[in-house]
């Protein structure tokens, strides 16, 4: 592997910074939506997400978009997309500049 865990897991971290609801002018990172990001000696990624609400409509098309955009980082041969409601997502996961955004103080 050419790259460092640590930094494949900070390019995946860039990359999900660009996946959105398209209902939420934050990305899903700073929603925090993320719950862990791993990566294997061979290259496997493996993200645990969350939605804001389990009936989100658009579920299916989030998930593809982070598989995709973990894909497109160097080192990834592999991406294991989980999406879980365990715990339940809450306000108090979004970091502070997204609570900034959306008016949560």
């Amino acid at each position: 592997m050419a790259a460092s865990k640590d930094q494949i897991i900070q390019d995946i971290i860039e990359m999900l910074k660009e996946v959105y609801d398209p209902e939420i002018p934050v990305n899903i990172y700073d929603l925090g939506l993320i719950y862990s990001i791993d990566v294997e000696d061979n290259g496997t990624a493996s993200v645990v997400m969350t939605l804001t609400a389990p009936g989100c409509p658009v579920a299916d098309m989030i998930v593809q978009n982070v598989y995709e955009n973990v894909m497109s980082v160097e080192g990834v041969n592999e991406a294991n997309i989980e999406l879980t409601f365990e715990p339940p997502w809450d306000k108090s996961m979004m970091s502070e500049e997204a609570r900034l955004e959306l008016g949560f103080f």
